[in-house]
């Protein structure tokens, strides 16, 4: 057994290839939640106005979860940009933060069909720490171990990059998951702004 864990995992493509995989079926999976609303008392404009914002919860949710999804594939794709040997356990890391994203239309199902509970937002947040400490020890583990291609100054100015962008991303999810305390929308909306931040970089923008 040691000696077949020894030669297993090095092909690093399989991981980028399953990895998109995944991403794709996850972000398909979320726009299943979407179903259009049968209403037999719809019989004018404003009834079907009034049954559309019903959907707002999943609606929101929704567009929350596609670009936190988003994120995380391009900040998995930032990683394997630098990363250029694997192994066994790297392949494992990954697979296990596949699971993370797998998940995701479920708690965000969970989150849109109990909005008004700390319980759901809770999840929530659970489900974007795991990304959060998954990827970086999955960038961890790469460096550790020399599979990553860069070495010197690019390599801690790169490592300072992705941990401090780590750090940042969980303490303002955590921060904005304990907004549920106070009101729920508040909280998810506080998350939609973070993840809008990091989609667009605005706040980058503004700092050059």
């Amino acid at each position: 057994m040691n000696k077949y864990n020894s030669i297993s995992g090095f092909r690093l493509q399989r991981i980028e290839a399953i990895s998109d995989g995944v991403f794709a079926i996850a972000l398909t999976f979320l726009a299943l939640d979407l179903k259009v609303p049968v209403n037999t008392l719809v019989h004018t404009e404003t009834d079907l106005l009034h049954t559309f914002l019903n959907l707002a919860p999943k609606l929101l949710t929704y567009f929350l979860s596609f670009i936190t999804m988003g994120i995380y594939w391009l900040a998995q794709s930032t990683q394997f940009h630098y990363i250029e040997k694997s192994d066994r356990n790297l392949n494992w890391i990954n697979l296990f933060f596949l699971l993370a994203i797998s998940i995701m239309p479920f708690t965000t199902a969970f989150l849109s069909e109990y909005i008004h509970f700390k319980f759901s937002i809770f999840l929530y947040w659970l489900n974007l720490s795991l990304l959060g400490q998954i990827l970086g020890l999955n960038w961890y583990y790469a460096r550790k171990h020399t599979l990553i291609a860069i070495e010197g100054d690019e390599e801690k100015t790169v490592t300072k990059n992705i941990k401090a962008r780590i750090i940042e991303s969980q303490t303002l999810y955590t921060i904005a998951a304990l907004f549920c305390f106070i009101n729920a929308y508040i909280s998810i909306g506080l998350l939609v702004l973070i993840q809008l931040n990091y989609a667009l970089a605005l706040l980058s923008k503004r700092k050059r």
